[in-house]
């Protein structure tokens, strides 16, 4: 099968670099590697054109944010899969894709996931937290925990049946778009590796006042996928959010 794999990026020149190598390096060899840059005004789209072997589509303009890019990569991919690699993430090995692909095992599998661990800014070795998928199941995502996004490939049919990512999403839009996937019935299968690595510091950690948005925002994708929560049931994930930055020290990442 095919695998599309979209990049968005904007302003990326320091990492961008990191994540371009990393997709050059994956032994899976049917890759469609997109980059959706949003008029950078640094050299990423520069470094992203000295990877003209590794990436299939660029393309640089004028978006309406995060979720448009990831749509317009999502509209020009040709893959059977599609799968997002954030501008400042690596995948954790060169096997990642090909792992992730072997996890299509039956032709009535619709999407994979695995597991991530978050890493310094500034020592992609140096393990911050593990983001394990092991304990999730649908009836969690009342609690506002969810899969690793970066490590949910999902069949492209599935996205022509259930539509991509809500832009009038500020922060959630990647929460609202699995839920919406899994309250329609799609059938995943998770595979037990480690398959991405995240930075610290990126739009994922940004504060206070973008965690208090981000729960709201769950709060209604839950309610609009026909899940029943409220802002006290999500807020109850903290202690499980506490609980993964004690795994730093039992990871180990393949290499």
């Amino acid at each position: 099968m095919k695998v599309s794999i979209i990049t968005v990026c904007f302003n990326s020149e320091k990492t961008i670099e990191d994540t371009l190598k990393s997709v050059q390096s994956q032994t899976y060899s049917n890759i469609e590697y997109i980059v959706v840059d949003g008029l950078s005004t640094d050299r990423t789209n520069d470094i992203v054109a000295q990877y003209g072997d590794v990436v299939s589509v660029h393309i640089s303009e004028k978006d309406s944010g995060l979720y448009d890019a990831m749509n317009k990569g999502i509209k020009h991919a040709t893959g059977d899969v599609i799968g997002i690699l954030n501008s400042d993430d690596v995948f954790a090995s060169s096997s990642s894709v090909e792992q992730l692909m072997s996890g299509f095992i039956s032709s009535d599998i619709d999407a994979v996931y695995s597991d991530l661990v978050y890493v310094s800014e500034f020592d992609l070795n140096k393990i911050t937290r593990l983001y394990s998928s092991k304990i999730f199941k649908k009836s969690l995502i009342r609690l506002g925990i969810m899969l690793p996004h970066p490590t949910f490939y999902a069949k492209r049919e599935a996205y022509v049946k259930f539509g991509f990512y809500k832009t009038d999403y500020r922060v959630a839009a990647d929460f609202e778009l699995i839920t919406r996937f899994l309250a329609n019935g799609v059938k995943t299968y998770r595979v037990p590796e480690i398959s991405v690595k995240m930075r610290e510091g990126g739009v994922s950690s940004s504060g206070l006042a973008w965690r208090i948005h981000q729960n709201f925002e769950i709060v209604r994708a839950c309610r609009e996928n026909g899940i029943r929560t409220s802002i006290f049931l999500v807020m109850l994930k903290l202690p499980y959010k506490l609980a993964t930055l004690l795994t730093r020290w039992f990871v180990k990442v393949p290499s």
